[in-house]
């Protein structure tokens, strides 16, 4: 770490697009900031931070956004201390109603100085890739199930109704695959959607088998091995928790990582008056879906069948032993509120947040 004084540091604030920069700079013994736009390429961005002086008593931070990390790689690489807000987290004045990249720079920038900006974990590179994957296998998943809906919504129109309990099943295969039009146009239309859908589904299972090697690499192979002792959380999920989390020590206490997965309440409350709402849905989206997946394994009564068994081989005793004490309260607990709540959601989404917690727990301890 750097031994400069903080009040002898420049702050310098980012608000970066994937052509132009704005930059705020705070130099010491100023409130004010110089503003100045440079392009995004690194000739740009390398000549531009040559001029604010040494790396060192440089403090430079951007949005999370869709450029990625790229940029504060770039900068670390030179030495230059660059940290990444979270934007959903960064103070708004009430009647601030104009915004320009110019303004959010400078506020960036003080923001920064003071101290009031919420950071978030750069990944690695590698620990990025795999989290990638694992993100276009998810969509993969929502391509598949648009396709099906698509051949679902087509197949009722002109009165082609599944009878049976299940859809997607080989049943309904060979049912499908009965389908037979008079019309030319229809029976185009009907082959095209039935291409699109093998076509999907072949995507998603190439992505799945491209995952699997993952399981057993590092820096997730330890994460996977004990969060997959948890029923509902298959080697997949595990992968899918982990590269979504990375540092799992990050987050003091459970609850704070439940906030992270947005699965508890939100609140608005003054005075004596105390109002919770719905559950805010801030936080990692790929994560919370993927615990409240996992949540619904804990409908049915505790126990230990062969593949949850299977991925338990080679587990530590102790990581076990918590995982059966976790189903045990899982279990209980979603049976409780399923006899008080009408929505099956609702309960799941609740015993996803306990879920949540015990996976921190796990991985912290």
């Amino acid at each position: 770490m750097t031994s400069i004084a903080r009040h002898d540091l420049t702050w310098v604030g980012l608000d970066v697009h994937k052509i132009s920069i704005s930059a705020a700079v705070i130099r010491p013994g100023r409130d004010t900031a110089e503003v100045t736009n440079l392009m995004a390429d690194d000739a740009s961005v390398r000549k531009f931070f040559s001029h604010q002086g040494p790396p060192d008593g440089l403090r430079v931070c951007y949005e999370a956004g869709p450029t990625g990390y790229d940029l504060q790689r770039k900068l670390a690489g030179m030495g230059i201390n660059c940290q990444v807000a979270a934007p959903s987290l960064i103070p708004k004045a009430p009647g601030d109603r104009v915004k320009t990249d110019r303004r959010d720079a400078r506020r960036l920038a003080r923001l920064y100085r003071a101290g009031e900006l919420v950071m978030i974990r750069v990944p690695t590179p590698q620990e990025e890739a795999v989290r990638d994957l694992c993100r276009a296998r998810a969509d993969m998943v929502a391509d598949l199930t648009r396709a099906r809906n698509r051949l679902g919504k087509f197949l009722l129109r002109h009165g082609q109704v599944w009878a049976g309990a299940t859809a997607w099943t080989v049943q309904h295969r060979h049912w499908l695959a009965s389908r037979h039009f008079e019309d030319k146009a229809l029976r185009l239309t009907f082959s095209h959607y039935m291409a699109v859908l093998e076509e999907r589904e072949a995507d998603l299972e190439a992505t799945t088998v491209d995952l699997v090697p993952y399981y057993t690499k590092a820096p997730f192979d330890d994460a996977v091995l004990r969060l997959s002792c948890y029923r509902g959380v298959d080697r997949l999920g595990a992968l899918t928790v982990a590269s979504e989390v990375c540092d799992f020590r990050r987050f003091g206490k459970g609850e704070h990582f439940a906030s992270f997965t947005g699965l508890v309440p939100g609140e608005h409350s003054s005075g004596g008056s105390v109002h919770r709402t719905g559950l805010t849905h801030a936080g990692n989206a790929h994560l919370r879906h993927q615990l409240c997946e996992s949540a619904w394994a804990y409908t049915h009564r505790p126990g230990v069948g062969a593949r949850l068994l299977a991925r338990q081989e080679g587990a530590p005793p102790a990581t076990v032993a918590r995982a059966w004490a976790a189903q045990q309260r899982l279990s209980r607990r979603f049976r409780a509120l399923s006899s008080r709540k009408n929505v099956a959601s609702v309960v799941a989404a609740a015993v996803a947040r306990e879920l949540a917690c015990f996976l921190w727990a796990e991985m912290v301890s």
